[in-house]
């Protein structure tokens, strides 16, 4: 390899470790956050925030990758113009069309590595969040519930609340509980209460003294009950079939199915998800390509226009992907003419920009 495509390989490398690394830590922190605010509302187990978090970044490597090829490659390109290297290596008979090599060396192994996470990884880290999720459903109440969380379960019919035990003895502290029946809201309070299993299975929350109070409404009717002791028996929503009900409500998921499986269904809605996973490695290269032109900069000028513009265009790209994959779901475009539309138009806009920058432009005639 000569000692150009080199430098251009070792560069475009560092730069996608930097973007790629950078992209990472801000979409992680991101997705922390929501996941957390989730937990903290009860939506999924504070257990699982991280497995869902590890899961979610899979998914998300695919546009993490192919924007940090593009970002790599337009600054490489505009680094060498902007420091005059280019002009050096011009001087020395290269042309901006033997680019093309050495950025391909780096952008073909990473649109296959994309292709990969979309056509088989992705559709299997969404399987596995979406049964995280389930299994947490499937959970009884007392199960979801964390010390010092609101925890609504049965569509919001049911409000948990459970302080930290004061007191060793006590398995847990004070219990707040809200139940609403349809036929009466009920409030229950307790100053301890603790879990108590039968030998045949059953499941029952015992609440040491306490208060029951009982409201129907668009009623006068109310009714305060003081007790020492109230049993509650908790329903468990486990069963023989929940693992096969878990998995089967995880593949109606249409980002979670297989490939091979879509490609068997041929419903539109398929067709959509289809385009979008073989759009990605494709759109990666497009990206790629399209970087050399659009990083070749006058140093004289500036170089935020340009930037800015090849930002505007990459972003453009990746909206009507998603644009197009909704046309496809929605029928209002063909899979195969809406595939060869999106990217033959950014393939002959690459190739005209290359012929831009190749061509030169005639020097005006001055009159004397």
């Amino acid at each position: 390899m000569s000692l150009f495509k080199r430098s251009v390989v070792a560069e475009i490398t560092s730069h996608i470790g930097v973007v790629f690394s950078t992209l990472i830590v801000v979409w992680l922190s991101v997705l922390l956050v929501r996941l957390l605010g989730q937990a903290a509302e009860g939506s999924i187990g504070a257990d699982i925030v991280f497995g869902i978090a590890a899961l979610s970044s899979i998914t998300a490597l695919p546009t993490i990758l192919s924007v940090s090829l593009f970002i790599a490659v337009l600054s490489t390109i505009s680094r060498n113009y902007r420091e005059s290297e280019m002009v050096v290596w011009f001087a020395s008979g290269v042309s901006l069309l033997d680019w093309l090599k050495p950025v391909l060396r780096v952008a073909i192994p990473v649109c296959v590595l994309i292709g990969i996470l979309t056509l088989q990884a992705s559709p299997w880290a969404y399987r596995q969040i979406e049964e995280y999720r389930q299994r947490f459903e499937h959970r009884s109440d007392i199960a979801k519930i964390a010390f010092g969380q609101f925890i609504e379960s049965d569509q919001g019919k049911r409000v948990f609340f459970i302080e930290p035990p004061a007191r060793p003895e006590d398995e847990m502290g004070k219990v707040f509980a809200r139940v609403d029946d349809g036929e009466w809201y009920t409030i229950v309070t307790s100053d301890n209460a603790r879990l108590q299993e039968e030998n045949n299975g059953d499941r029952f929350l015992v609440l040491g003294p306490g208060n029951r109070y009982d409201m129907k409404p668009g009623s006068a009717e109310f009714r305060m009950i003081k007790f020492e002791n109230y049993t509650m028996r908790l329903e468990s929503k486990g069963g023989a079939g929940t693992e096969e009900a878990i998995r089967t409500a995880a593949l109606n998921v249409l980002k979670a199915r297989p490939t091979g499986s879509l490609f068997e269904d041929r419903s539109s809605k398929s067709d959509a998800q289809i385009m979008w996973r073989i759009s990605l490695p494709l759109a990666a290269l497009n990206l790629a390509l399209l970087a050399i032109p659009l990083g070749a900069v006058n140093p004289r000028l500036g170089r935020s226009g340009d930037l800015v513009m090849a930002g505007l265009i990459g972003l453009l790209y990746m909206n009507t992907m998603n644009l197009m994959r909704g046309w496809i779901s929605n029928e209002k475009i063909d899979f195969l003419a809406g595939m060869l539309l999106l990217h033959g138009v950014v393939l002959a806009l690459c190739f005209f920009l290359f012929r831009k920058r190749l061509t030169l432009k005639k020097p005006k005639a001055q009159s004397i």
